[in-house]
């Protein structure tokens, strides 16, 4: 059956977006090193456009083989506190897990950049750690819309293919694309991050914070950019807050589409004696008498 959103707390949705994010990103900058690096024959096989698309395909194939996971498909596979906060505007992610969530995300991204400092040492250090670093000819402004515009259309396209039933099994493929063409187009002239976490995790690594509100204000913008303009252009209403929804999982997040309840907070074992009632009660007054 559809479900409401979840309450209480949910660390096991919020370990899969960790583990999620670690996996997808530590993947995807290796994919960073193996097409820019100066010691790779890449960068000399092929032309810069193309290995742009590469990345970006890298990037939203690791996302859609996270989103079919049985991890992404118990918490959504989000990646992304810019896709998190879309959907808690969009009113499917109850606000503690939105939180949590994005504390996995950025705990997530953390570890991939370390992980991929350390395995790759001078490949990695020759990519600058696979930070996002806008052009020198870009003010703040700029880049702040440049990455507001990237995301407000990798999440239109989300919402857009979450608001069928027909078209939510697709999403991770419609991701896929879009993230190609996203990136080969912004990466030129901000890295095209498209989300706070990616961008967190190496400037962390490498303590050097370029602009870096910018990474931070402009996703989140573009997402609330996205999550109004759904409802005010188009009418449509989102159905699930999952990249791949599995019926077969429960899920914290509000969903039209069906889907398992999700386990009660508390659950008393067979057997065991009931919990007292509060003193001064009916049930306490009954319970006391002969």
């Amino acid at each position: 059956m559809p479900q409401p959103k979840a309450t209480g707390w949910h660390p096991v949705e919020w370990a899969c977006e960790f583990a999620g994010t670690a996996f997808q990103l530590t993947a995807a900058f290796s994919v960073v090193a193996l097409l820019e690096s100066p010691r790779s024959p890449a960068t000399s096989a092929l032309p810069g456009w193309s290995r742009l698309v590469l990345i970006g395909i890298a990037f939203g194939l690791l996302a859609a083989a996270v989103a079919l996971s049985p991890a992404g498909r118990r918490s959504g596979a989000h990646l992304n506190p810019a896709v998190t906060a879309g959907f808690w505007l969009r009113g499917h992610t109850p606000s503690r897990d939105a939180l949590g969530y994005i504390a996995a995300q950025v705990a997530g991204a953390l570890l991939a950049a370390a992980v991929f400092s350390a395995a790759w040492g001078p490949w990695a250090a020759s990519v600058n750690t696979a930070r996002t670093v806008p052009q020198q000819h870009l003010n703040l402004a700029g880049v702040a819309g440049i990455e507001a515009a990237l995301t407000c259309g990798l999440l239109t396209t989300v919402f857009v293919m979450v608001s069928s039933p027909r078209t939510a099994r697709w999403t991770p493929a419609a991701v896929t694309g879009v993230l190609a063409v996203l990136i080969w187009a912004g990466a030129p002239h901000t890295g095209a991050s498209m989300n706070p976490a990616r961008t967190l995790g190496p400037d962390a690594i490498t303590s050097a914070f370029t602009a870096i509100w910018c990474y931070l204000a402009g996703p989140f913008a573009g997402a609330a950019a996205a999550a109004g303009a759904l409802t005010v252009v188009t009418r449509r209403r989102t159905l699930t807050a999952k990249l791949f929804h599995d019926p077969q999982y429960p899920s914290v997040h509000a969903t039209a589409l069906p889907a398992k309840p999700h386990p009660p907070l508390r659950r008393q074992q067979p057997g065991a004696r009931p919990h007292p009632a509060p003193p001064g009660t009916r049930k306490d007054e009954a319970a006391r008498r002969p």
